[in-house]
């Protein structure tokens, strides 16, 4: 199955997007055939396993730090704030005790994501970060579940704007508008009250949970478009279609060589990376386009979409996993991106085959989650790291941040800095 031709003959009579005609890039199995785990140019330096650990009372894990629009990343009268997955550590309850009546922190962590909430944290130096508590109080989301998004700062009145993922029972993208207070002792979001739902999978362009119970839809990330002003947003989705019922054709395979012809079950890997457009810059009123970019045949899993605008280029990069490409193709946990002169494409894969930051084989597991700030920063959460033995140590804490350069096609890993080192491009003082 394919979505490019229903996709650009339905989009012609968009009434938000105009007179838009693009086809989705494929990503191909002789793209993701280029991956190279050992290539030290995309390879994320190893994390030791005597990281220090942000709290000993919550687990976090995807971030989100404050930014606007045009993906600046931004402070606030003089405070950074980054925004995060988060989960209480339960190292006294007995469902989590094992056998001997030891705390067992693997099956915690495990269970995190059913009890997801968005916490904040505080920081005058861009490390040292200060916990502020939930950013909704218990009730407002409509959902059990707060799944990861975008806070914006719209103005310097200290409004925010986010986005984030509403689930179970579904799957919609949500905002929340509030707005931060700081004073010199620290910061409050606050009036995170009324929680508007956007929109949620379609099954024409994007599979919905009929159509596969595992379907994935999450992660948005709205920006404006520096070429035609507008607001849109890209989100992690599957597309559109019965499980199973896709076709890996020759568009999918890409120029693969004698011997990669036989796909397996690939069929039932069928990522990509969504869009939308809104009626105004308001953000309260949007509709979903057809896909960026497909991955069906590759990988099921394109999270956490966003942009780095540079060089004229459009940056889009995605996070990834290892267990969650199809089968007869590999490659790590991490970052991976696509390059374009224009926001609907076509894009190319960076480095050739999309990967742009992997994880060590040594240490497949280490981070995840990594985001890509327009300064070329890269920060991401630990995972967890292998110690002696079969072994490993729980992380639930913000890894150190690595940069990279971009260079037209190609990324190159370049320096390593603290844990959780997100600093600000820009302060913004309320007025």
């Amino acid at each position: 199955m394919s979505t490019s031709s229903s996709a650009v003959s339905q989009l012609k009579n968009s009434p938000l997007a105009g007179n838009i005609n693009y086809a989705p890039t494929v990503w191909s199995r002789a793209d993701a055939l280029k991956v190279n785990e050992n290539d030290p140019t995309t390879t994320q330096p190893l994390v030791s396993a005597d990281f220090p650990v942000m709290s000993d009372t919550v687990f976090i894990w995807d971030t989100m730090p404050l930014r606007e629009l045009d993906g600046t990343v931004v402070s606030v009268n003089g405070w950074s704030v980054i925004l995060t997955l988060t989960a209480d550590r339960h190292p006294n309850d007995p469902q989590y005790l094992d056998a001997n009546g030891r705390y067992d922190i693997k099956r915690d962590w495990e269970d995190r994501h059913g009890r997801a909430r968005m916490c904040y944290w505080y920081s005058r130096t861009g490390k040292d970060w200060i916990f502020g508590g939930r950013v909704m109080a218990e009730g407002v989301s409509p959902t059990t579940r707060e799944w990861a998004g975008t806070p914006i700062l719209l103005n310097d009145k200290g409004d925010i704007d986010l986005y984030y993922t509403c689930v179970t029972p579904g799957a919609a993208i949500a905002k929340v508008r509030g707005r931060i207070v700081t004073s010199d002792q620290g910061v409050e979001l606050k009036d995170f009250t009324q929680v508007k739902k956007l929109f949620e999978a379609d099954g024409t362009y994007y599979q919905t949970e009929a159509q596969n119970s595992s379907w994935n839809f999450r992660d948005p990330s709205p920006f404006i478009d520096p070429r035609d002003g507008k607001l849109y947003m890209v989100f992690e989705g599957n597309v559109a279609g019965e499980r199973g019922s896709h076709t890996v054709g020759s568009v999918e395979l890409g120029p693969v060589p004698p011997g990669h012809e036989e796909v397996g079950g690939a069929r039932f890997q069928v990522g990509c990376i969504g869009l939308a457009v809104a009626k105004d810059l308001s953000g309260e009123e949007w509709e979903i386009l057809p896909p960026l970019v497909t991955a069906v045949g590759v990988n099921d899993q394109t999270e956490r979409p966003h942009y780095v605008f540079q060089d004229g280029k459009y940056y889009l990069f995605t996070i990834s996993h290892k267990f969650t490409y199809a089968d007869g193709v590999t490659g790590p946990d991490g970052v991976y991106g696509f390059v374009g002169e224009h926001l609907f494409g076509p894009y190319r894969p960076m480095n050739a085959s999309g990967l742009v930051l992997g994880n060590p084989p040594e240490q497949p597991f280490q981070t995840y989650s990594h985001c890509v700030m327009p300064n070329g920063l890269v920060t991401s959460f630990i995972d967890s790291v292998p110690t002696e033995g079969e072994d490993y140590r729980i992380g639930g804490t913000e890894a150190p941040t690595v940069r990279i350069l971009l260079k037209g096609d190609r990324s190159f890993v370049q320096e390593e800095y603290d844990y959780g080192y997100i600093p600000a491009m820009k302060d913004v003082q309320l007025s």
